[in-house]
C-alpha cells in the first residue's frame, strides 16, 4: 500500500505503508529500500533543541548552553584530569577502561540523584531570597537613599567648598615643592 501525499512546498512524497515484516517478500536477497526519509529544514536543525515537542531525553537535551557565562568552567572534570597512571607503573587494560566507564557513570548519576533532591528546594529559597532583596531594594533603599541624597544637598556643597578652599591649594603647594625632587636609581 503506496500513499501520496503532498507536503508543504507542492512536492508529492511517496510513503510505503505495507508491512515489511513478510520474509516472502523479498525473494531476491535484498534488504527493503527506504523510500522516503525526512530532513529537517534549516529552520529546524536550529530549533531542532529548544522546540517544547522535543521529548526529553538525555540525547537531546532541551537547553544547548546551561552555562553561557562560563560561570562554572572550573568544575569541567575528566577522568584524565583526577586519575593518571605514569608509564612505569600500569593496572591491567581491562582495569583501566572499568574504572573510566565507571568514574564516569557514577559522577553523572551521582550528580543528577543529588540535583533532584536539592535542585528545586534551592532554586524556591533562591527564588524568594532574590525577590524579598528586589523588592527590598525597590521601595526602601532606593527610594530611601533618593531622600538622603535630597536632604544631604547642602552637605555636598560644603564639601566641594572645603575641598576647593583647603585641600585643593594645600595638595597643589605641596605637590610644587616636592616637584623639584628627582630620584635616580643606581646599581652597585
Amino acid at each position: 500500500m503506496n500513499t501520496m501525499i503532498q507536503g508543504e512546498d507542492s512536492e508529492e512524497v511517496e510513503i510505503d505503508l505495507e508491512d515489511s515484516s513478510d520474509p516472502d517478500e523479498y525473494d531476491n536477497g535484498e534488504e527493503p529500500k527506504t523510500l522516503w526519509r525526512a530532513h529537517p529544514s534549516l529552520e529546524e536543525e536550529e530549533d531542532i533543541h529548544t522546540s517544547t515537542m522535543v521529548e526529553i531525553s538525555d540525547t537531546k537535551p532541551l537547553i544547548n548552553v546551561r552555562d553561557p557565562r562560563g560561570i562554572n568552567d572550573c568544575l569541567k572534570v575528566t577522568f584524565e584530569d583526577v586519575i593518571a597512571e605514569p608509564v612505569s607503573l600500569r593496572s591491567g587494560d581491562r582495569v583501566w577502561i572499568w574504572s573510566h566507564a565507571l568514574f564516569e557513570v557514577s559522577r553523572v548519576w551521582i550528580y543528577r540523584v543529588v540535583t533532584v533532591l536539592l535542585a528545586i528546594p534551592i532554586s524556591i529559597i533562591s527564588g524568594l531570597l532574590f525577590a524579598i532583596l528586589s523588592c527590598l531594594h525597590i521601595w526602601i533603599v532606593g527610594p530611601c537613599s533618593h531622600c538622603l541624597l535630597i536632604g544631604a544637598h547642602w552637605l555636598q556643597s560644603l564639601w566641594s567648598i572645603v575641598l576647593g578652599i583647603i585641600v585643593r591649594p594645600f595638595l597643589t603647594s605641596a605637590g610644587r615643592c616636592c616637584g623639584g625632587f628627582s630620584v635616580h636609581l643606581a646599581k652597585e
